[in-house]
């Protein structure tokens, strides 16, 4: 099942972004006669068709969902392949005689593989884990009337509407307001004026045989992790490069429309070939 609706998925429009805001809304929007007649095809026969046609009639409303986490800095085309995701998975388990329509039903299951996208990639060190924080984090900014830091009184009534303690407000709020730092410096950093974790670490080096083991040893896993990328095909060499050893780190649909896949296969790419690598580093 979950093959069939990926290979549905590669039939959505590629290209850039606002050609694919363009595509998808020139997919008419279904009357609830039509997507129950659909799903309903779906669940009884397993028609692929039919769930097809589910899935490209609720696209825009996906780019809908996504367009509202732009905030957060991240790539919209990320952004809208997680929702569609959710989407997929909605469409899996929608059942046409509740007497729901499917975007009422869907809206959960988009917005939860954004959520899972954002708090794993917005910032280096998770701000949210448990589901109070998970609650806070997207709630939180919507709650603040200002950029400025929430007053006691504002801090009672955010705590009072999202059901948490205050204390929680205040962590989250701290994590919000809070930026990453990179541990070095850039190189054209000003030494005097400009503050980085490594330059205030005691340094551990001062064996040379320490030393040179640890270089060794670093070689040593460059090496193999040389080696096991050379076992990769050409394309999932590539693709790791762009996703990971890039500067300028390029999105899935960008190498979605190199490679003239869908975003997804570009994910499934990934996975694979970073799961080869660490089973060859180990």
């Amino acid at each position: 099942m979950n093959n069939a609706l990926a290979t549905v998925s590669m039939s959505v429009p590629q290209g850039n972004i606002e050609s694919y805001i363009t595509a998808i809304h020139s997919v008419p929007v279904l009357s609830p006669e039509q997507e129950y007649e659909l799903a309903s095809r779906y669940k009884n026969d397993g028609d692929l068709d039919a769930v097809r046609e589910l899935i490209l009639s609720h696209l825009r409303f996906v780019a809908h969902i996504a367009r509202s986490y732009n905030g957060y800095g991240l790539p919209q085309a990320d952004l809208i392949q997680e929702g569609n995701v959710g989407l997929m998975k909605a469409v899996k388990r929608f059942d046409p005689e509740v007497g729901v329509r499917l975007i009422s039903f869907a809206v959960h299951w988009i917005k939860a593989e954004i959520h899972e996208f954002v708090l794993k990639n917005w910032r280096i060190v998770k701000v949210a884990t448990t589901k109070a924080q998970r609650k806070l984090f997207f709630n939180l900014r919507g709650a603040k009337k200002s950029l400025n830091w929430l007053n006691n009184d504002e801090i009672k009534a955010v705590a009072e509407d999202l059901g948490v303690s205050e204390i929680e407000v205040r962590r989250m709020e701290s994590r919000l307001n809070s930026r990453d730092t990179a541990f070095d410096l850039p190189n054209d950093a000003d030494d005097e004026t400009s503050f980085a974790p490594a330059a205030y670490l005691e340094s551990e080096n001062s064996d040379p045989a320490e030393t040179l083991e640890n270089q060794d040893w670093q070689d040593h896993n460059q090496q193999r992790l040389m080696n096991a990328m050379q076992a990769l095909d050409e394309r999932s060499q590539a693709i790791l490069a762009a996703r990971w050893l890039s500067d300028d780190k390029a999105t899935l649909q960008e190498l979605a429309d190199k490679y003239q896949v869908s975003a997804e296969r570009i994910r499934q790419l990934e996975k694979n070939a970073m799961n080869k690598l660490k089973a060859s580093m180990s």
